[in-house]
C-alpha cells in the first residue's frame, strides 16, 4: 500500500509540525487534524470549483463529486508524491460559452472537453518518454502566454452581455468587495476571495430583494422582466441526499476544435504546479511532471464521461500548504472524501445554482481578467521581448482574432473562430515565421515557462 502512496507515518507528536520542519507528503498529523486540514482544502478550492460548473451550465453537485474522484485518481497515479487537489477547471468556461452560442448542448460541451482530457493524457505520456523539453519546443512562453490571455479575455462578452445586465449595482458592489478582499486581506483569506465575494453578493441580493422588491432587468434567459435577484424556490424542493444528474458526452468536430487550444493552458498549469510543490517540499518532482499531466488528463476524462467539467491542479491549495506547512497527501484524501459527500447533497447544489446573475457579473469581471493577465505574467517572467517582430506579429494577430471573435468559414457546417482560430494563428504563425526569420531575430532562444525552469537535458523521464 505504501507503493500507492496511501500509507503515512505520523509526524512528531501528530499535533503540529516541529519548529522549522514541514509535514512531508508521506507523513500526516493525527487523523482529526488531518480531517480538519482536508476541510480547509475544500474551502480553498470551493469558490472556483462551484463557480466553474455554474458558468458552464453544468451540475455543480456532480462537478464537486467528480473533483473528489479525480483527486483520488491523481494521488494514486503520482503515488502520493505530488500533493494536489484537482478542482474544476475555469479554463473551459469560454469554450463552453462559445459552444453553447453555436447551439451546443451540455453533452456537446462535455464531449469536447473529454477529447481535450484525452489529448492531455497523451501529452503526459510523451513528456514521460521524451522529457519536459518537448513541451517547450512546441509551446514556448510567447505562445503559452498568448493562449492563456486569449482564454481569459475571450470571456469578456459573457460578463458584459449575460451576467452584468441582470443586476448592475449588485455586480458593481460585488466586484468592489471582492477586489478589497484580494488586496486588503492576507494569507488564506485572500486566497478564497472569490468565495467570500460570492457569499457577500449572495447576502446582498437577498437584502436588496427584501428592501427594494423585484428588479426589472434581463433574467438568466435574456428576457427583460420583473424578477427576484435571489430565487431560492428550488432549494426548498431539493432533497438532502441523492445522486447528482449525469449525462453521456456527445462528440462533434467543431466544438472539439474550439476546445483543443485549452490543452496548452492546462500543460502550463500542471508544469507550474509540480515545480512549485517540489520547491516547497524540498523534493524535486521533475520526474513526476509527465505523470501529473497524464493523471490530470485521466481525471478530466473520468469527470466529463459522466457529464461533469474538466479538472485541473489548484494553486489555491498551494496557499493552504504554504500557510500550514503541511504537505501530507492524507489531507488531500480527506478533502476528496468531503467533496464526495457534498456531491451527494442536492440541496447544496440548489443553493449553488441559485447564485444571482448580478453576483456572477461582479465576480467574473475580476476572474476573467485575472485569467487573461496570467498570460502577460508568463511573458514577463520568461523575458519575452515583444519588440521582436518574431514574437509580436503572430501574437498580435492571434489575440485580435481570438478576442474580436473573427471567424474563418470553410464549409456551411465547419468554421473556426475565437479561441480556436486565435490559437492556431499564434502557434503556426510563430513556428512558420521562426523557420523563415533571419538569424538575428531568433538569436535568443525561448526560455522555459515559469515553474519548469529547473528542467534540463539530463532529466530522467518517470
Amino acid at each position: 500500500m505504501r507503493g500507492l502512496g496511501v500509507r503515512w507515518t505520523v509526524h512528531g507528536d501528530g499535533r503540529v509540525p516541529a519548529p522549522g520542519a514541514v509535514v512531508r507528503p508521506d507523513e500526516r498529523l493525527s487523523w482529526p487534524r488531518t480531517a480538519g486540514l482536508g476541510a480547509q482544502h475544500v474551502v480553498a478550492m470551493f469558490g472556483a470549483s462551484f463557480v466553474a460548473p455554474v458558468l458552464m451550465g453544468l451540475d455543480p453537485n456532480l462537478a464537486i463529486m467528480m473533483s473528489g474522484l479525480a483527486t483520488m485518481v491523481f494521488l494514486l497515479a503520482t503515488r502520493g508524491r505530488v500533493p494536489s487537489y484537482l478542482g474544476c477547471s475555469l479554463s473551459f468556461v469560454g469554450v463552453a460559452a462559445v459552444i453553447r452560442g453555436q447551439g451546443g448542448s451540455s453533452a456537446t460541451v462535455t464531449g469536447a472537453i473529454l477529447v481535450v482530457g484525452a489529448v492531455l493524457f497523451l501529452v503526459g505520456l510523451a513528456v514521460q518518454k521524451f522529457g519536459a523539453r518537448i513541451i517547450h519546443a512546441v509551446m514556448p512562453p510567447v505562445v503559452t502566454g498568448a493562449v492563456v490571455m486569449l482564454i481569459g479575455f475571450n470571456l469578456a462578452p459573457v460578463t458584459a452581455s449575460t451576467y452584468w445586465p441582470q443586476d448592475q449595482w449588485t455586480a458593481l458592489l460585488t466586484m468592489l468587495l471582492t477586489g478589497l478582499v484580494v488586496v486588503c486581506l492576507r494569507g488564506f483569506w485572500s486566497r478564497i476571495a472569490i468565495f467570500l465575494g460570492l457569499v457577500a453578493g449572495y447576502l446582498m441580493s437577498w437584502a436588496f430583494d427584501t428592501v427594494f422588491g423585484r428588479i426589472h432587468s434581463p433574467d438568466a434567459g435574456g428576457k427583460t422582466v420583473d424578477h427576484w435577484r435571489l430565487d431560492l424556490s428550488a432549494v426548498g424542493k431539493a432533497d438532502w441526499f441523492g445522486l447528482p444528474s449525469v449525462h453521456a458526452p456527445e462528440f462533434s468536430w467543431s466544438p472539439v476544435l474550439v476546445a483543443l487550444p485549452v490543452v496548452i493552458a492546462l500543460v502550463a498549469e500542471n508544469a507550474g504546479h509540480v515545480k512549485a510543490v517540489g520547491e516547497m517540499t524540498g523534493d524535486p518532482l521533475d520526474d513526476k511532471l509527465g505523470t501529473a499531466i497524464s493523471a490530470d488528463g485521466a481525471g478530466s476524462v473520468l469527470s466529463t464521461a459522466f457529464g461533469g467539467p474538466a479538472t485541473t491542479t489548484y494553486s489555491e491549495n498551494i496557499g493552504v500548504m504554504a500557510a500550514t506547512r503541511v504537505y501530507s497527501t492524507a489531507a488531500y484524501w480527506a478533502a476528496a472524501c468531503f467533496a464526495l459527500l457534498f456531491g451527494l447533497c442536492p440541496k447544496f447544489g440548489a443553493v449553488v445554482a441559485a447564485i444571482p446573475g448580478g453576483v456572477l457579473g461582479g465576480i467574473t469581471v475580476i476572474l476573467y481578467g485575472m485569467i487573461g493577465l496570467l498570460g502577460a505574467q508568463i511573458w514577463i517572467n520568461n523575458g519575452v521581448d515583444m519588440r521582436n517582430p518574431l514574437n509580436l506579429v503572430p501574437v498580435a494577430a492571434g489575440i485580435i482574432i481570438g478576442i474580436g471573435g473573427v471567424d474563418l468559414k470553410f464549409t456551411d457546417n465547419f468554421e473556426l473562430g475565437g479561441i480556436a482560430l486565435g490559437t492556431l494563428v499564434v502557434l503556426t504563425g510563430y513556428h512558420a515565421l521562426k523557420a523563415l526569420a533571419p538569424p538575428h531575430l531568433k538569436a535568443q532562444e525561448p526560455l522555459l515557462d515559469e515553474g519548469t525552469s529547473g528542467y534540463d537535458e539530463g532529466e530522467q523521464p518517470s
